[in-house]
This record gives C-alpha cells, structure tokens and sequence, in this order.
C-alpha cells in the first residue's frame, strides 16, 4: 500500500508533460491556421510576383 500512496504523491515530471502538451496544442493550431489561410497566402504572393514582373519588364 505504501508504494501505491507514494506513486499517487509522486508529481516529478509533471512539469515537462504539461509543457509538452501545450506545445503540442499550439502546434496544431498553427498548423491548421496556416492550412485554413494557405490559398489566400499563395494568392497574396502571385500577385506580388505579377506585379514584380510588370514593374520589371517596364524599366527594361
């Protein structure tokens, strides 16, 4: 019995899995955020990039 009771009090480590665990979460969410928001991400850069090229072949 006394071994259970000192397993049950026993908090080391208990630290390191909570910050796991919320590493974890953040990092999901990140990657759904970028996930949900990648197709307006990638349009975003096509038009920086037709715009770069028209500016380009404009000085040229």
């Amino acid at each position: 019995m006394n071994l259970i009771e000192r397993f049950m009090v026993q908090e080391e480590g208990q630290g390191l899995v909570e910050y796991a665990l919320i590493i974890g979460l953040i990092a999901i969410v990140a990657i759904a955020a970028l996930t949900a928001s990648g197709g307006s991400i990638k349009a975003i850069f096509n038009t920086i990039s037709s715009s770069l090229s028209t500016a380009n072949s404009t000085v040229s």
